[in-house]
């Protein structure tokens, strides 16, 4: 949890299951000076789903309400705090945009990061994009507010921008194309 004001705006990063670490995760996160909380639902790693983290939490939606709801606890101050926000997939092993994405829509995040795969296709097949309309579609019935920050085979900047508009997002998210070119 260390960085530097260089390095600002930052959010920090966390996952796990316990509801009551979120919280508290969320509040040192914020008296340390972060400009917000990403809670990992996305995470395909064996090690991570063990421990049923990561996108493992596809398959509990009731912890993973409860997690985003202590988050948001922790995350609150007399000023407003900082935003929380989550990323996932489509799904674990097989498509549940219609299951899964109304879960997290419904706690009301600040942004839904959604990584067009789901977690058995790991990024052994293309990322499917065009699910990402279904998300905006979701994100508007259910939290006009929520920003849509669609993953999977960004390759630069440019791509990042051409996929967010040519499938109504509000942004895109860079992965492992970085360690090829991280400007």
């Amino acid at each position: 949890f260390k960085f530097s004001k260089r390095q600002k705006p930052i959010v920090a990063q966390i996952w796990g299951t316990k509801p009551e670490n979120f919280f508290k995760s969320a509040k040192i996160a914020k008296e340390m000076g972060f400009d917000g909380i990403d809670i990992n639902m996305g995470c395909p790693a064996g090690a991570i789903i063990d421990q049923g983290c990561g996108a493992a939490m596809i398959k509990t939606p009731d912890i993973a309400r409860a997690v985003i709801q202590a988050a948001k606890r922790g995350a609150k101050s007399d000023d407003g705090g900082i935003p929380v926000s989550v990323k996932t997939r489509l799904g674990y092993n097989t498509d549940q945009v219609e299951e899964w994405i109304p879960v997290i829509l419904g706690e009301k995040p600040a942004a839904l990061t959604v990584h067009a795969r789901t977690r058995k296709e790991m990024s052994k097949v293309p990322a499917r994009w065009e699910r990402l309309r279904r998300v905006v579609e979701l994100r508007n019935e259910i939290s006009p507010e929520t920003k849509i920050i669609g993953n999977g085979d960004v390759l630069s900047a440019e791509d990042g921008r051409a996929k967010a508009l040519e499938y109504g997002l509000d942004g895109a998210m860079v992965g492992r194309a970085l360690f090829g070119n991280p400007w």
